[in-house]
């Protein structure tokens, strides 16, 4: 309901969401036109060709605008806990997540989604892969999963906020951050930079890993071939440490005393 009240006074100057959502798309877009100059100068990366990379860049930058446009509004919650206006979710008839979720819901998202979604169609007319049925099945179930384990990293930062109430730069860090180390190859990055992001923060089953598979490359650390298909549940141990982080932090929360 929060939700679609915000969408209709978007949709009410049609024309201004649209120019922002193109704007979003543009702004957004810079990073990839960033690779492109990198590959101006270079054959590859890492190791990795310009179709390799823009594949990593797509599913990442596609993920993350998926959990940006569900749980983007996480990142204002510090504000809440500081002024006390917290208290006015609490007495709703309504999850409190749910309502911190739809808290300005911003349809102009929808921008990120698009661009990613984008590059991540010029990677697949580009690159030369054998296609079988668990690679064309494993794309869309990477994206998914991908969104979701982003989802859990902005819950899990707007639960640390219950304790430190002005950490917002701190979640943008893993959360945009993460996007942004995602985008390039994991063969670029130190080795416990990668051990980092694949079993203390698992950001690299949002990318790294699946796309190892489709693209037939080493898979980061030496993981097993079946790593490639443990997304879901990475995705699913990831929301459950996350909603237990809500709860934690939820029953924390004091008001401001006024």
């Amino acid at each position: 309901m929060i939700a679609g009240m915000w969408i209709r006074s978007t949709m009410a100057y049609r024309a201004s969401f649209v120019m922002t959502a193109l704007g979003g798309a543009l702004v957004t877009g810079l990073d990839f036109v960033a690779i492109l100059l990198m590959f101006s100068r270079v054959d590859s990366l890492g190791g990795y060709a310009l179709p390799e990379v823009a594949l990593l860049y797509g599913l990442s930058a596609t993920s993350f605008g998926i959990a940006d446009l569900a749980m983007g509004s996480a990142g204002r919650l510090g504000t809440r806990v500081r002024d006390g206006t917290l208290d006015t979710l609490l007495v709703r008839p309504a999850p409190v997540l749910a309502q911190v979720a739809a808290d300005r819901f911003a349809l102009r998202r929808l921008g990120r989604i698009t661009q990613g979604g984008a590059v991540l169609g010029y990677a697949l007319l580009a690159l030369d892969v054998h296609w079988t049925a668990a690679k064309v099945l494993l794309l869309p179930v990477t994206v998914v999963c991908g969104g979701v384990i982003f989802c859990a990293v902005f819950v899990a930062g707007a639960s640390f906020q219950f304790l430190a109430q002005d950490a917002a730069e701190v979640q943008s860090a893993f959360t945009y951050g993460g996007q942004t180390l995602l985008q390039y190859p994991p063969t670029v990055f130190g080795k416990e930079l990668v051990r980092g992001v694949t079993f203390m923060f698992p950001l690299a089953f949002v990318n790294w890993v699946p796309a190892a598979y489709v693209l037939d490359r080493p898979y980061p650390l030496g993981l097993p071939q079946w790593a490639a298909f443990a997304p879901p549940l990475v995705a699913v141990g990831c929301w459950v440490l996350a909603g237990l982080a809500w709860r934690a932090g939820l029953r924390s929360y004091r008001s401001t005393g006024s």
